[in-house]
């Protein structure tokens, strides 16, 4: 796993922001999924809604970051399994990446089914009820149900992404009575780059923050204005930061003992010791053309590189000064 990759998983996994993504894929923004309830599916045990007794059952990851939503409604545990793909670069086979990730996950849900319920036949549970024989045959009994599963693919790009968004896209045969009987699959995808500053503002957590940055990362005067007008650029989060840098390349001055940064402050000082590092290079070159000049006894040409500054770069690339 790369830097990039490890950084934006470790962003991810922060149920706020976590449950940002998500609130503004599914609900436009409202706050109805609650970070308190994600859970992380990782190599640890979850309860299943199927089974004679709802025991708990091991569940694979297999995607970048994978949480169990589990909120209450009417009194009843409603389920929900939600992945987030970060991708630092375009995928163009996402479509089929996501299409296997989720389809092993039914899968998997239906094999701990059967599962669940041959091992309550077996012990005899009370509560297990006798299969008849196409249940028996497919280890998956009429009342038994899938936790729903959605995957967002996250695209930490300033770029549009240019890639196949469905798996018909990706067909050679694009005759539509073919691909009629063909199920298509769609990604569900964020590309800051193609997000408008209204759908931008829908986040609530720093992730709204990253996203505007990486966005208006290739325009220095947006960029500027963004984080000068925008008072939550004084405090971000280091994690959310560190995305920031890697993604764009840029590198935002900041103590290390401090818990929060603020970039605003962070840009200025770096363009300032740009600033001051550029004029010492531009002394030390100026030094050492005036010594290689005098001493090829160029005088007149000295004389006119002061006053002339096309002509002075010219002879500093005579020269190989840069």
């Amino acid at each position: 796993m790369g830097k990039k990759d490890i950084i934006t998983k470790e962003y991810m996994e922060d149920t706020e922001v976590f449950a940002d993504v998500f609130n503004h894929m599914i609900y436009k923004g409202e706050k109805v999924i609650d970070p308190k309830n994600l859970k992380e599916l990782d190599t640890a045990n979850v309860i299943i809604p199927y089974g004679a007794d709802g025991a708990e059952v091991p569940y694979q990851k297999y995607r970048d970051v994978f949480k169990i939503l589990c909120a209450m409604e009417d009194e009843n545990a409603v389920y929900l399994l939600l992945g987030v793909e970060n991708q630092s670069n375009v995928h163009y086979a996402m479509p089929v990446k996501n299409m296997v990730y989720d389809s092993l996950e039914y899968a998997a849900q239906v094999q701990k089914a059967e599962a669940s319920h041959k091992k309550a036949r077996k012990e005899k549970e009370p509560k297990e009820k006798k299969p008849d024989s196409a249940e028996f045959l497919s280890g998956f009994y009429r009342e038994d149900r899938l936790l729903p599963i959605i995957t967002v693919v996250v695209y930490f790009g300033a770029d549009s992404w240019d890639a196949p968004r469905s798996l018909h896209e990706m067909l050679v045969v694009q005759d539509k009575n073919i691909l009629s009987l063909v199920p298509d699959y769609r990604i569900n995808l964020i590309a800051p780059g193609e997000m408008s500053e209204e759908e931008l503002e829908l986040f609530t957590s720093n992730f709204r923050e990253v996203m505007q940055f990486i966005k208006y990362s290739k325009d220095t005067e947006k960029l500027s204005q963004l984080v000068e007008e925008n008072t939550a650029f004084e405090t971000m989060d280091r994690k959310a930061v560190r995305v920031m840098e890697e993604m764009t390349g840029m590198k935002i001055e900041r103590k290390e003992e401090e818990e929060t940064v603020n970039v605003c402050k962070g840009l200025r000082d770096l363009q300032e010791k740009g600033r001051v590092e550029g004029i010492q290079i531009g002394a030390e070159h100026e030094q050492r053309l005036t010594k290689a000049l005098l001493n090829d006894n160029r005088i007149d040409d000295l004389k006119r590189a002061l006053d002339d500054s096309a002509f002075r770069q010219k002879l500093l690339e005579e020269y190989g000064i840069d």
